[in-house]
């Protein structure tokens, strides 16, 4: 069974500002832009 999907809760978890503040995250954005991707975070 997938789940309701709570929009809030998934962008305070995979949001663009939470990847910005880890440095795992920030170079994650970083790879992401690299490679050209269209979403970047959620």
């Amino acid at each position: 069974m997938q789940s309701k999907g709570n929009k809030r809760k998934r962008a305070k978890r995979h949001g663009f500002l939470t990847r910005m503040k880890a440095r795992g995250g920030s170079l994650a954005i970083k790879r992401r832009r690299t490679r050209g991707r269209k979403k970047l975070a959620v």
